[in-house]
């Protein structure tokens, strides 16, 4: 099988990382259009890199597109046109969602998309005890970490995370809502408040503080954030049956017994780090979704699609649009 990353910055380094360990047969190729980029990725990983898809003359069974998100709605349909199958890193925006969805129909094609944690075992077990539990309960979540601090070897000018329609705080709830959704129930409600907290200069809000509803009845507030100095993500679950606290990693996830009345460590999955990354970003999640993706094309069903994605970028415009409006009439 031959597979091409497209797009060589840190997600694209770390696809082809994870590629070469979990399938070592697999041949891949680079593709960037940053020439020192190409150089580097090309020399660190002994594969050939080029500066579009077109180059590449052998047939190519898969791509993964791990660009900047404004460029994937073109990226994946000229993938799809050349007969790959798609694994395509979070979009942020929905250009392109239905005719490229048409298109992966008609050629035949998997269109998969990431959602990393739904990958994460930490998640999967607190999903699967809300369920067990199955009343309605209560969440405060915190998910923040400064931008700068994203990628400190970027200047910040030029990550998309720092532009308004592909912002931090909006990949942080492309990031979380999914699961989240998963966990706790369609999206009934939000109530929102945005501050700006820094100096950093970019126009839009770095806090979010979100009041949810859910359907069935559960609700939470949800803090994202890109200020925080500190990098959080810290989860807790309650209702009279249930307490669950998680801290962002396989280790910090606990679970209290109504019985004993004690606070027990959960023991959940695989712990994989890459130096130069924070604590807390595990790569274990990122290497399951990459099998999966494979298990799709050969017939099995993804646990999240561009589908769902729709729903869940209509409630981040929502979220965003309420900011919007009020910071409209303010200026009347």
């Amino acid at each position: 099988m031959k597979v091409c990353v497209i797009g060589l910055g840190s997600m694209g380094k770390r696809r082809i990382r994870l590629l070469r360990q979990l399938f070592p047969d697999v041949e891949i190729a680079g593709i960037d259009s940053n020439g020192d980029r190409m150089a580097a990725v090309a020399k660190e990983y002994g594969i050939d890199c080029y500066s579009s898809l077109g180059e590449i003359k052998a047939e190519i069974d898969c791509a993964f597109v791990c660009t900047s998100p404004k460029s994937h709605g073109l990226i994946i349909r000229e993938c799809l046109e050349k007969g790959c199958h798609v694994f395509s890193e979070i979009n942020l925006l929905s250009d392109l969602y239905e005719e490229n969805m048409q298109l992966a129909e008609e050629k035949k094609k998997v269109l998969f998309l990431s959602s990393t944690p739904f990958y994460k075992e930490e998640m999967r077990y607190i999903t699967e005890k809300v369920r067990q539990n199955g009343k309605p309960c209560v969440y405060q979540y915190h998910v923040g970490q400064y931008l700068p601090d994203w990628h400190p070897w970027d200047n910040l000018k030029d990550f998309f995370v720092s532009q308004k329609s592909t912002n931090g705080c909006r990949e942080l709830l492309a990031i979380e809502l999914p699961w989240m959704q998963n966990a706790f129930g369609a999206i009934e409600s939000v109530r929102v408040i945005s501050r700006k907290t820094t100096d950093l200069q970019f126009d839009f809000p770095d806090t979010y503080l979100i009041q949810i509803e859910h359907i069935g009845g559960t609700a939470g507030n949800l803090l994202v954030d890109v200020a925080s100095r500190q990098a959080v993500r810290r989860l807790e679950i309650l209702n009279e049956g249930l307490y669950i606290r998680w801290d962002g990693t396989p280790d910090l996830l606990y679970e209290k017994n109504i019985a004993t009345g004690e606070l027990e460590q959960i023991q959940t999955g695989a712990y994989i780090h890459e130096k130069g990354y924070g604590d807390f970003i595990n790569e274990y999640a990122y290497a399951k979704e990459i099998e999966e993706f494979f298990e799709v094309i050969r017939g099995g069903q993804p646990l999240y699609s561009f589908e769902k994605d729709k729903e869940t970028l209509r409630i981040i415009d929502e979220i965003e649009g309420t900011v919007e409006r009020r910071k409209n009439h303010e200026q009347k």
